[in-house]
């Protein structure tokens, strides 16, 4: 079907083709054909780059023409960021009204008051989930939800939420249209069918995909064809990375730890840079020094910095996101040849390389407490990256096999993807959304209760006497720690209870916040023992365990701050995630964090927003509990963890454009407030380091606003 064809109007049609496109994809005319555009909801269950992502912007299309309002989901932040800039280009299209759009990933801020007025809303799953539990009014206006990676319902983490609020969605009193997108899994009629959605299923790609064993030098593929790898010390993965690039193609190797996909990009180099253009040579050497200028010089990033310049680069969660951006524009632009990646990526940014390899089916399970096996459909998705349509003619996907060749050919390249199962009904997720669904719908029913859950996936997959047990169970503690209460067989939630759904923290976390509250008295700093609690409880990501050496700094720093303590605690009580947050809150630098402590960039931000997010909790929750006399010291707290100062450096970064190291700067020189600042002549100012004239300049016209 030619692009042209289709019932939209004439400036979406130009938009279109003026964006490449000319005739769809087969799962694209499937889609329209099951009635996409007709807002049919629909359910496509197909491979990485089938075309999933021109499906949704038909449907967006359609709705925007009649004044709809667009919901997009997104299990992750940085996949939602690419789609909202995919999005953004359809503001080029004539509509009656202007385009309004806006992506929101995090808490609650300001921002979140005008989401309402937005035509496209581009948002993470959990801040859906938290918007609802807000009771913003706009939801009952939602025309078309769009569900990427619907797959993901059956991921222990991400999943329960997800389903939770797609369950809402698709019993608002409008029926809104459903637009799920999955990868290829084995009960999609299942799915399909809870959603209330007509499936298409489609096994077709742009680009081949051929899947194969590597084993002793020798790569058998699943069209019988074979071929031989040249072998080298550097070991199988990097050899078969080096032979695509050999072969005119890019490599993703998939790791199965951070340090490995460090240690195989490292392997890769010397070759690699001996295969660059001196174009790319010299293109690599800047986007080198920009990776040096703009970061702190951790070794991860020396590492990172030097591999750049060879052509090859390491992409895992402990670079920040400045790093990680820059090494997937490079690759796109296929300027770095192979990427040692860990398997988030997989699950993250488009990012396709022709030969993509497995080094390792194994994963560390935290849970399970060993390593295991990764299940079919991991191992079908992390096969999804390969094959890029504007460059490869085929992808190619190869699994690093020792002895047992035949079984790995045999459970992953013939096998089926599991079905996915509900995660809703373990203990964490059901007592949250028991919580989050009697907060909003007070005065409920216990039947109500019971048929509400009936409706999710869960319902479907599991007994409903099995399911009446468990919710019952989950009431039992909800109401023995006064979240909620009973009267005449209908539940209400507590302030408490309502307090602890709208700041979407679990329960666990709540009621642990509330009895150190109780515990909290005088004036004196509990800091320590704050920061202890919030590392510690249900909530906080990621906690990382103390080493060996770890234990007698936690000693140390227990010992010399006892008297901010909440209650008496050992090094056994701690993890190192509380020595990160103490450093940060100390002015400790990134280079002081990685190399002594082992916390890279990339997981200190993300302390940084959970435990911001966490302090703010327990300050809600210290206002309901009327602990007055700690309100200032959490306040003072919030901000220190935000910028990651000491506290005599606060009233300096209120100043828009001062940071921790400009903070710092000031306050050597003397300039210690905004009194100071005041003061202080423009041009004596301007000369202080790091500040400058325009800096300066900022600060003073920031002043007069002040006064």
């Amino acid at each position: 079907m030619r692009i042209e064809k289709l019932e939209l109007p004439p400036s979406a049609i130009k938009f279109l083709q003026e964006s490449g496109f000319v005739l769809l994809y087969p799962p694209q005319e499937k889609a329209i054909k099951a009635g996409l555009l007709d807002k049919k909801s629909v359910l496509i269950s197909a491979p990485t780059a089938s075309g999933k992502t021109l499906i949704a912007i038909l449907a967006i299309i359609r709705h925007l023409y009649d004044g709809g309002k667009i919901v997009y989901l997104s299990p992750l932040k940085a996949l939602a960021s690419e789609k909202f800039s995919e999005f953004k280009k359809l503001e080029s299209i004539e509509f009656e009204r202007k385009l309004r759009m806006q992506i929101s990933t995090g808490d609650f801020d300001q921002s979140d008051r005008t989401l309402g007025q937005n035509n496209i809303l581009v948002l993470t799953n959990e801040k859906m989930d938290s918007i609802i539990r807000q009771g913003a009014d706009w939801i009952n206006e939602v025309s078309l939800v769009i569900a990427d990676e619907v797959h993901l319902i059956g991921d222990d983490e991400r999943g329960p939420t997800l389903e939770i609020v797609l369950t809402k969605l698709k019993s608002l009193p409008q029926k809104p249209q459903i637009l799920a997108l999955s990868a290829t899994v084995t009960n999609a009629d299942e799915i399909s069918s809870w959603l209330g959605c007509k499936l298409v299923e489609s096994d077709w790609r742009p680009v081949p995909l051929w899947e194969g064993v590597y084993d002793q030098g020798k790569v058998v593929m699943q069209n019988n064809k074979s071929f031989e790898v040249e072998t080298s010390v550097r070991g199988p993965p990097v050899d078969l990375g080096l032979d695509s690039i050999v072969r005119g193609g890019q490599a993703i190797l998939f790791a199965e730890t951070r340090a490995r996909s460090v240690s195989l990009a490292t392997k890769a180099s010397d070759f690699v840079s001996k295969k660059l253009t001196s174009e790319e040579r010299t293109i690599l050497e800047k986007i080198s020094k920009q990776i040096l200028d703009e970061n702190e010089h951790t070794d991860l990033v020396k590492t990172l910095a030097d591999l750049v310049k060879k052509g090859v680069a390491f992409h895992h969660a402990g670079l920040n996101q400045n790093c990680r951006s820059i090494i997937e524009s490079e690759f796109r632009n296929r300027r770095l040849k192979l990427l040692s990646s860990t398997p988030t990526l997989a699950a993250g940014v488009n990012l396709p390389a022709r030969r993509v390899v497995i080094a390792n089916v194994t994963r560390y399970d935290g849970k399970f407490g060993g390593n295991k096996p990764i299940s079919v459909l991991e191992y079908k998705q992390l096969c999804g990256r390969a094959g890029r349509p504007q460059y490869d003619e085929y992808g190619e996907a190869i699994i690093v096999g020792t002895t047992n060749s035949d079984e790995l050919f045999d459970y992953y390249i013939n096998g089926i993807p599991e079905p996915i199962h509900s995660k809703l009904t373990n203990d964490k997720s059901l007592r949250t959304h028991i919580l989050s669904f009697i907060s909003t719908n007070p005065g409920i029913k216990n039947e109500e209760l019971i048929d509400f859950f009936s409706q999710t996936l869960a319902g479907s997959q599991e007994r409903k006497s099995t399911i009446k047990f468990k919710i019952q169970i989950a009431l039992r503690y909800l109401e023995s720690e006064e979240l909620v209460k009973q009267k005449n067989d209908r539940y209400v939630a507590t302030e408490f209870g309502k307090k602890t759904s709208t700041l979407y923290i679990d329960p666990l976390t709540a009621v642990l916040f509330r009895k150190s509250l109780q515990q909290i008295t005088g004036k004196r700093s509990h800091t320590l023992g704050i920061l202890h609690l919030i590392t510690t409880c249900e909530d906080f990501f990621p906690q990382f365990s103390l080493r060996n050496k770890d234990y007698e700094t936690v000693s140390n720093l227990i010992e010399n701050n006892s008297d901010e303590l909440i209650e008496h605690i050992s090094e056994y009580d701690c993890n190192r995630s509380l020595l990160a947050i103490h450093a940060w809150i100390n002015e400790s630098s990134e280079i002081y964090l990685s190399d002594t402590i082992g916390i890279e960039s990339g997981d200190m931000h993300r302390m940084v927003e959970t435990s911001n997010w966490l302090v703010n909790a327990f300050y809600e929750l210290a206002k309901l509990e009327k602990k007055n006399e700690v309100l200032q010291e959490l306040d003072v707290l919030r901000t220190r963890i935000d910028y990651g100062i000491k506290a005599e450096l606060i009233d300096l970064v209120r100043i828009k454009g001062i940071g921790r190291v400009r903070a710092r700067v000031l306050f050597k020189n003397g300039i210690r407030s905004i009194e100071d600042l005041n003061v202080i002549p423009i041009e004596k100012l301007a000369k202080i380091d790091k500040i400058g004239p325009v800096i300066a300049e900022n600060i003073k016209t920031q002043l007069k606003k002040i006064r």
